[in-house]
């Protein structure tokens, strides 16, 4: 495990990185209309987390949130997290494990972690929790992108 940058720099480092690389994403960005405009919020143990209302436009079965808008959340959540350190990291792998089905209209909140980093390599941790049960969870590995 690896130990959390100072919690103020984080906070700018997380916005900055956000600003900068991510100006239109999907998932982060307040800018892209189609987006979900995700806030992610440092935590103290420097972990990110941030809540998410669906609603019907993200479905795949009625009633439920689509698989795809799942991964893509937590992968934007192990992004995120990398950012507040500072990082800039290109997703190498993403393994999601659907535990239950997310309802759409529900609020969502998700987690991240970073659990390892070796040598530009960096693995990661979310957790996609709904009524207080966790509903998807993601491990992802992650490479420093070269600027």
């Amino acid at each position: 495990m690896t130990s959390p940058v100072a919690p103020d720099r984080a906070q700018i480092h997380l916005v900055n990185n956000q600003t900068e690389a991510h100006p239109f994403c999907f998932v982060c960005s307040g800018s892209n209309p189609m987006g979900l405009a995700l806030r992610y919020e440092l935590q103290t143990d420097g972990s990110v987390n941030a809540k998410f209302l669906g609603h019907s436009a993200l479905e795949g079965y009625s009633g439920l949130l689509h698989g795809g808008v799942i991964a893509a959340m937590l992968d934007g959540a192990m992004t995120n997290c990398l950012f507040a350190r500072g990082i800039r990291g290109l997703t190498a792998e993403l393994k999601v494990r659907y535990h239950e089905s997310v309802a759409a209209s529900e609020e969502v909140f998700l987690q991240a972690w970073l659990e390892h980093e070796a040598h530009g390599l960096y693995r990661l941790r979310a957790e996609l929790t709904q009524s207080s049960a966790v509903k998807a969870s993601a491990t992802g590995k992650f490479l420093k992108q070269h600027e």
